[in-house]
């Protein structure tokens, strides 16, 4: 990992352990060990997307809730399409207590149709006082509290081969100009292939567009755009795809070419890069570690990453992540809801590893290796400039639907970038056919 530009958007902040003891001890929604069990006989159930190490680390978290208020909690896997998980359980009545949404739409659309409980009492007071601005707005609708961000992954980090950068004699570039005109041509002219590309799975090219339009265009124009304030024939959704075509528009670049990179999914993009050694870079999340370490990398050795390169006066900070809303008036949800907004519980989930939090009391040396650390510290430090995966802002017909919307349009972009202004046309009918 090139340290010193991670050190350049701040100093890593890692606090003592007493200091974190005590910042968890006073936070509200915090619950200590040898609890009085007052919620003994109370079975709550808890849906989530997670299986896997992901789910066995989280049914962890929710034995400490269990052990500190004598509760039962039950996890459930909604399966990747959580909206036909709770659909018909919603239609019936029967919605879990708690849900985790991968997309803070849903909370939007669940909270329409009366679905969702508002946080009250110790939730609400973990959310403001564990949560910036920004994340406490996410989960918010018309001002009313319904969801807590409980875990982020960090969208704007390239992921890289050394190995292949030192043989072509580059460096991880700073700048979007430095991506493209010395370290993306310069391993090309040295015949390696700089980018393997996931455009099979449309979403990862959201979060291209997403990081370029958030460092070109601005947090506030993006924020307008999310809330369809600005049409997608804005001048800044056309100069972005203009930006993203300096890449895309060069097939030689792509690992496969043009036919490759729009045929190739994810993770299968990672063993491209990792293992197979097809290509340089891959963009994607924090999670492509998990299967950089699949391919046989070691994530900090063969497998390191650079923050995306600013396309304008700063680099971009865009997270995504899976916010838990109460859907039930059980006794303990508003409990148990406190519990997962609180640096306590969030402490214990950084240290299983996998996990990153927006959560401002958990402190650096909560996780578990020095890249990690970095990853949530520049979350912290991004402040009011950090921005939510677009996408998932979005109504769900236009921004997380296969073969709809932007990803069916950016993976036509993708094909052929010649015409930026017609792939904008065609973003903003998309746009307005799901409202």
């Amino acid at each position: 990992m090139p340290e010193h530009m991670w050190r350049a958007r701040g100093a890593l902040a890692v606090t003592a352990a007493g200091a974190l003891v005590a910042a968890t001890a006073c936070s509200p929604g915090s619950t200590q060990a040898g609890g009085s069990g007052d919620l003994a006989g109370v079975e709550l159930l808890v849906a989530a997307k997670w299986t896997g190490v992901e789910q066995e680390n989280f049914t962890e978290v929710l034995a400490g809730f269990e052990e500190e208020t004598g509760a039962t909690v039950t996890y459930e896997s909604t399966g990747e399409d959580t909206g036909a998980y709770l659909g018909p359980k919603i239609e019936a009545g029967e919605p879990p207590d708690v849900a985790i949404l991968p997309q803070p739409g849903l909370v939007a659309e669940y909270a329409a149709q009366d679905a969702l409980v508002p946080l009250s009492g110790d939730a609400a007071a973990a959310l403001e006082e564990n949560y910036t601005d920004y994340w406490r707005e996410l989960g918010s609708v018309d001002g009313e509290p319904y969801g807590v961000l409980v875990k982020a992954a960090h969208k704007s980090i390239v992921w890289y081969r050394p190995d292949a950068f030192q043989q072509a004699g580059v460096n991880p570039p700073e700048t979007w100009d430095d991506l493209t005109g010395t370290t993306a041509a310069t391993l090309s002219d040295a015949g390696i292939t700089p980018f393997s590309m996931c455009g099979a799975s449309g979403w990862t090219l959201t979060d291209w567009f997403e990081n370029v339009y958030l460092s070109q265009a601005g947090p506030e124009k993006y924020d307008q755009l999310v809330a369809h304030e600005i049409p997608w024939t804005d001048d800044s959704v056309v100069q972005t795809l203009e930006t993203l075509a300096e890449v895309w528009g060069e097939g030689d670049w792509m690992a496969g070419g043009t036919q490759g990179a729009v045929q190739t999914d994810f993770p299968t993009c990672v063993s491209k890069v990792y293992g197979q050694e097809q290509a340089a870079m891959v963009y994607e999340a924090d999670f492509v570690a998990a299967s950089a370490q699949e391919a046989g990398a070691t994530v900090g050795e063969t497998a390191k990453a650079f923050p995306f390169p600013a396309v304008g006066e700063q680099p971009p900070v865009v997270v995504g992540g899976d916010i838990a809303v109460a859907m039930t008036e059980t006794e303990g949800v508003q409990r148990l809801m406190a519990y997962l907004a609180s640096p306590e519980a969030q402490t214990t989930w950084a240290g299983l590893g996998g996990y990153l939090s927006a959560n401002s009391q958990v402190q650096a040396d909560a996780y578990p290796d020095e890249f990690t650390q970095t990853l949530a510290q520049t979350i912290l430090e991004a402040g009011d400039d950090v921005r939510y995966d677009l996408s998932d802002q979005v109504p769900s017909q236009f921004g997380a639907t296969e073969g709809k919307g932007m990803w069916a349009v950016l993976q036509d972009f993708l094909r052929d970038p010649s015409d930026p202004e017609a792939a904008a046309e065609k973003l903003e009918q998309a746009a307005s056919n799901a409202e």
